[in-house]
């Protein structure tokens, strides 16, 4: 399904990268220490029918330099959308953690993210 994406969808999807950035510099993780960035036109965008509603959904993912997928963001037709991105790194202040990635979701002009941690193993 193709889909040409409207100002006010790239406007909240550059809303939306910059806060997944956001969360991973409050960890204290430099943006250098990472591949790649969630930045919205690196991302590869297809749109699709949502299962249960029947409305459009706009997918964009991002991959690495191997085409693996390493993060996503959705927008669904009634303003909701998600976003999620990997870091994969340990957590830079706190040896008991490892950072996963980043998530963002919300509905319009209303963004709120976290940080998804894992407790790190103990020797």
């Amino acid at each position: 399904m193709t889909t040409t994406i409207d100002a006010d969808v790239r406007r909240r999807g550059e809303a939306v990268c910059a806060r997944l950035l956001d969360e991973i510099e409050k960890l204290g993780i430099a943006p250098g220490r990472l591949a790649r960035l969630p930045v919205y036109d690196q991302a590869e965008f297809e749109s699709s029918r949502d299962p249960y509603s029947g409305e459009e959904t706009l997918c964009g993912r991002w991959r690495d330099a191997r085409g693996h997928g390493i993060g996503q963001m959705k927008f669904h037709g009634d303003g909701s959308f998600y976003a999620e991105f990997d870091v994969v790194l340990p957590h830079p202040t706190d040896p008991h953690w490892f950072v996963e990635g980043v998530t963002v979701w919300g509905r319009g002009d209303v963004i709120k993210s976290e940080a998804r941690l894992l407790e790190a193993p103990r020797e």
